[in-house]
């Protein structure tokens, strides 16, 4: 995260079913980032929430904040924005 970079703590396309052909018809139509940036966003909010450091929380929180802007649709950036709230509240295990 010092290097900008967003961990993501993802399993969302495994457990959506989103493999092989699904999955990379999702990729070659460069839809994937409407899942893996978002889902990559709300896995790093629950990782912060329940284990980071306040350091890393800090950390964390700013890559979110500039990383939700990198969603390419509204409705997507809408649905993290409501989310990241909801985790912030206790809720758990949201995916796109």
């Amino acid at each position: 995260m010092e290097m900008g970079y967003i961990p993501s703590f993802c399993t969302a396309c495994y457990r959506e079913g989103r493999t092989g052909d699904r999955f990379m018809s999702l990729c070659k139509s460069r839809q994937i980032q409407n899942c893996c940036h978002p889902n990559a966003l709300m896995t790093l909010k629950e990782y912060l929430e329940d284990y980071a450091s306040p350091e890393t929380k800090e950390l964390g929180e700013a890559l979110i904040r500039r990383g939700i802007e990198d969603i390419p649709k509204e409705k997507v950036r809408e649905i993290v924005r409501q989310n990241l709230i909801n985790i912030s509240n206790g809720s758990r295990d949201f995916r796109l």
